[in-house]
């Protein structure tokens, strides 16, 4: 078993010069994250799982070219996909950073929805996938990294199937779904399949998972059971996952002789009494102007401060060809000029501005060097910046000034937090960091290096490869109980050996997959060939739910039996209705008003009166509020009824109430009265047939439940009426072969 880690670039910074390649190991969140989870695999003595990481070499390779290159990847574990400068510009310049970036940031007045940068993003993302194919192993874990490449799970299991264990994590915020639906409607629908291809998705925090699958509801109709969903024949897990950093890296580094010599030479430098430290990647996310405007807000309102601060601000390059990139370097540039002309004087320069990159040393050392780190994006996932200042503050002296909107927030709950949109918090989280005593530092720093140390990067990236193995061994139990090729071929054996068999099956979810609309899920002529066919070679009984007037309607021509309404009538074939249960329904009349009322207050829904039951069908609601409003329903319905005889049970987006001696399980009871069968067969998909399961259980009958479900009392489970009706045709042509033998 192998790791494939997938991210769009590469961990190394490529050059070319004289015909010979170098790789520069890259810095970053992400590359030094999962970086110093490989180390430790590597070191571990438990551990031997092998990785290969696939990714864009961040330049294009001519062919004659790919050979030499290719050769020397081998000795870093890479594997590159290599794209066209033009097709680079579509997917990363134009979809990744001009669409999905701002989005889901919610800039929405940045986010462009270009056709072609979109179709440029799939064939990209192809590329990536037929990539993973060609060297994906058996039992190989692949781990897909961030919104660069959220259409490759689902193209990679398209072709290796469960062969693979497929893990999706995105490093940026998750919107909620007013922002995500901006996405045209094939877009968004093609995105949330395309990570649906994941046996595990990760976000940073609970808030981006929830709007995951808030996503899911609104736009694909998927509901999840504590996190996990059923989709396309799989269990699928959702999940949070707080990025961590390498905790003891950073501390240890802040303890070195070289990195303290560092650090006194940047204090010696700039010579106030505070520094007030920041660094970020150029990025409108990041609040670089809110937090100018708060510096300048300080500055305004504590005079007495003057000459004793240093904003020492640090930019490091990015994106530069895009234009808004562009323009927010110039105002940035222009307001620092605007802050140091006002407030500097011939000896003090109130903002020291850095922009370039910086080696990793440098900035540990600026850190330890730091009074004050102050963050303030309008949006991030994570931001590990902070937790990197944490971690080098091996003094315990230094305050985090953190915005209440990166993720990290949720985590670093001792730091100062801020609004980034107010100059006057940041301008307040300042005078309280400066004024801020030396225990209340240490006691915040504590707690703070304590949980980082507690959760690090290589904690994270363990729970996520562990929650890998879990949903994939989970969804290896589940094809264990769908209906094998092996148990279809006994069932049919023991038909074939069958004397007197009887052959029973829901209807709606069973023999034909529901419909928004209840009442055109009608019989089409295959499924009436199918029974017609069954019924000539068994006794055969449909028992449904629904009310006498629609089975008349279209089995009535049949030679088979049926039981309407969960059991409260039944007709033999060729004969006429009876009660099976004769019951008083007085209790109707004072519940049809209760279930009338949240009718009219839930758009679509429908209420169905039956003889004996009353129905609330709600299939084409609107998800959300029908979650609200069938809680509501349920509940006042249960209070209601606390002392009558009528059970309130939810099924497939339909609540029923009925009698409690009104179920299919008493009504099929009856068919084993007056004969003995010596083959029985039942299928069912909803809680309701639940009954009939335990029922059979003790008369050897075989059972299949139509649809996933972690909890039934059937034996077998097949996926979809389709499965049935084909298990039903291979019985029908097995008796017809063995007819003419």
């Amino acid at each position: 078993m192998r790791l494939l880690i997938v991210s769009n670039r590469l961990p190394f910074t490529l050059s070319l010069k004289d015909g010979d390649f170098t790789f520069t190991p890259s810095s970053g969140g992400l590359v030094s994250g999962i970086s110093s989870y490989l180390d430790y695999l590597k070191n571990s003595s438990i551990n031997s799982l092998e990785y290969i990481w696939i990714g864009w070499p961040g330049l294009f390779i001519s062919e004659n070219m790919r050979d030499r290159f290719n050769v020397k990847s081998k000795d870093h574990n890479i594997v590159s996909v290599f794209i066209k400068d033009e097709d680079m510009e579509y997917f990363y310049q134009g979809f990744c950073n001009k669409t999905i970036w701002p989005l889901f940031h919610y800039f929405q007045a940045y986010t462009r929805y270009e056709e072609k940068h979109y179709e440029t993003y799939k064939t990209i993302n192809r590329i990536f996938a037929d990539k993973i194919c060609e060297i994906a192993q058996d039992g190989d874990i692949i781990w897909i990294h961030d919104y660069h490449l959220m259409l490759v799970p689902q193209m990679v299991r398209e072709v290796l199937g469960n062969r693979v264990k497929i893990g999706f994590f995105l490093h940026i915020p998750f919107p909620s779904f007013e922002v995500f639906r901006l996405l045209p409607v094939l877009w968004r629908e093609e995105i949330l399949k395309g990570i649906l291809g994941s046996d595990l998705i990760g976000f940073h925090t609970n808030e981006y998972t929830y709007s995951f699958l808030r996503a899911l509801l609104r736009i694909l109709g998927i509901d999840h059971n504590l996190g996990k969903i059923y989709w396309n024949d799989r269990i699928i897990k959702i999940d949070t996952f707080p990025m961590g950093i390498d905790f003891e890296k950073f501390n240890a580094l802040s303890q070195t002789s070289e990195i303290r010599l560092i650090s006194k030479e940047i204090k010696e430098k700039i010579k106030t009494e505070k520094i007030i430290f920041s660094v970020d990647r150029l990025d409108y996310t990041k609040g670089i102007n809110n937090r100018l405007l708060g510096f300048e807000e300080f500055l305004k309102n504590n005079p007495e401060h003057h000459k004793k601060i240093t904003f020492y601000l640090l930019l490091v390059p990015s994106r530069i060809a895009i234009d808004r990139y562009r323009e927010l370097k110039d105002e940035i540039d222009k307001k620092i000029s605007q802050i140091n002309s006002t407030y500097g004087t011939v000896d003090w320069q109130p903002i020291i501005y850095l922009w370039r990159h910086v080696p990793v040393n440098e900035l540990v050392a600026t850190y330890l060097a730091s009074d004050i780190c102050l963050i303030t994006p309008l949006r991030d996932g994570m931001n590990l910046v902070a937790k990197e200042y944490i971690a080098a503050k091996s003094d315990y002296n230094g305050v985090l000034i953190l915005s209440e909107m990166a993720g990290s927030a949720k985590e670093l709950i001792e730091a100062i937090l801020v609004n980034p949109n107010s100059a006057r918090e940041i301008s307040e989280a300042l005078k309280k960091a400066i004024t801020m005593n030396h225990e209340e530092k240490r006691d915040r720093l504590y707690e703070m290096q304590k949980r980082l140390k507690e959760y690090s990067v290589i904690s994270w990236a363990k729970d996520f490869i562990c929650d890998i193995e879990a949903v994939y061994k989970e969804n290896n139990n589940l094809t264990a109980i769908f209906l094998s090729e092996e148990n279809l071929n006994k069932i049919i054996k023991d038909f074939q050996k069958s004397t007197k068999s009887l052959i029973i099956s829901d209807y709606d979810g069973t023999l034909v997959n529901f419909t928004e609309d209840f009442t055109l899920t009608k019989p089409d002529q295959d499924l009436l060939k199918i029974i017609k066919d069954i019924s000539e070679i068994s006794k055969f009984y449909i028992v449904t739910g629904r009310p006498i007037k629609f089975v008349d309607d279209f089995f009535k021509d049949l030679n088979i039996g049926i039981i309407a309404e969960h059991g409260s009538w039944i007709k033999e074939s060729g004969g006429a209705w009876n009660e099976l249960f004769k019951e008083d329904t007085d209790w109707k009349n004072k519940i049809l008003p209760i279930i009338k009322r949240y009718e009219n207050r839930l758009p679509n829904s429908v209420v169905e009166e039956k003889s004996f039951s009353l129905g609330f069908h709600y299939r084409r609601c609107d998800p959300e509020m029908a979650n609200l409003r069938i809680h509501e329903m349920i509940d006042e319905l249960i209070n209601y009824t606390a002392n009558m005889n009528l059970q309130i049970l939810k099924g497939n987006k339909i609540v029923e109430i009925r009698s409690y001696s009104n179920n299919k399980g008493a009504a099929i009871s009856r068919l084993f009265v007056k004969d003995a069968y010596d083959f029985i067969f039942f299928a069912g998909d909803d809680t309701t047939d639940e009954d009939v399961f335990k029922f059979l259980k003790d008369k050897n009958a075989h059972t299949i439940k139509v649809g996933y479900s972690k909890n039934t009392a059937a034996k077998y489970i097949v996926k979809n009426p389709a499965y049935l009706r084909n298990f039903f045709k291979k019985i029908i042509k097995k008796r017809i072969i063995d007819e003419h033998i």
